[in-house]
C-alpha cells in the first residue's frame, strides 16, 4: 500500500509516518518503480503498535525499548514490566500536578464572581499581584517528557 493508504488504515497523518521512518520507529519501506513508498502489513502492524503506545502517552524512547523487545530481544518481559511501572508513576505524578492546577485555577476563578471593569477583575489582579508559588508543577500545560529508566533499556549490541 502507498503512504496515503497506510495513513488511512491507521489514522496516522502522512507527516507523522515520515517522521517515524526518519526516527527509526518504522523500517524504511520498499520503493516502487516510480519511487513511491510501498508499505506492507508489517508496517501497518508496527505503526498501530507505535500509535497505541503514543495514545498511552509513552515517549519515543520508551516506545523504542518496547519495540526492541517486541522485535525479539532475548530474555523475558521483566524489563517491559519495569518500564510500564515507571510510566505509571509518571502518569500518577502528572495527575497530582493536574489536581493541584485545578485547585489553583478554581481559587483564582473565585476571585471574580461577576463581570466588571478589567481594573477591578479579581482574576487579573490575582494574576498580577500574587507571587508565583513554586508548586512543583511543570511550567507548561503541554506536559513534560520523561525519560525511561536506564535499567529498562536493553543493551545495544555491537
Amino acid at each position: 500500500m502507498k503512504i496515503g493508504e497506510l495513513a488511512a488504515a491507521t489514522g496516522t497523518p502522512i507527516e507523522t509516518i515520515r517522521f517515524y521512518e526518519r526516527d527509526g520507529l518504522l523500517p524504511p519501506p520498499q520503493r516502487s518503480e516510480g519511487n513511491f513508498r510501498v508499505y506492507d502489513e508489517t508496517h501497518q502492524s508496527r505503526l498501530t503498535f507505535v500509535r497505541h503506545c503514543r495514545a498511552l502517552d509513552m515517549n519515543l524512547d520508551e516506545i523504542r525499548v518496547l519495540l526492541k523487545f517486541r522485535d525479539g530481544a532475548d530474555g523475558d518481559c521483566g524489563e517491559v514490566n519495569a518500564l510500564l511501572d515507571e510510566h505509571i508513576g509518571h502518569v500518577q505524578a502528572r495527575i497530582r500536578e493536574l489536581r493541584s492546577l485545578d485547585k489553583d485555577l478554581r481559587a483564582l476563578r473565585d476571585l471574580c464572581k461577576v463581570a466588571q471593569a478589567p481594573s477591578r477583575c479579581g482574576i487579573l489582579n490575582g494574576l498580577a499581584n500574587t507571587p508565583h508559588a513554586d508548586t512543583g508543577r511543570s511550567a507548561s500545560h503541554v506536559g513534560h517528557v520523561h525519560k525511561p529508566n536506564a535499567k529498562a533499556r536493553p543493551q545495544a549490541s555491537g
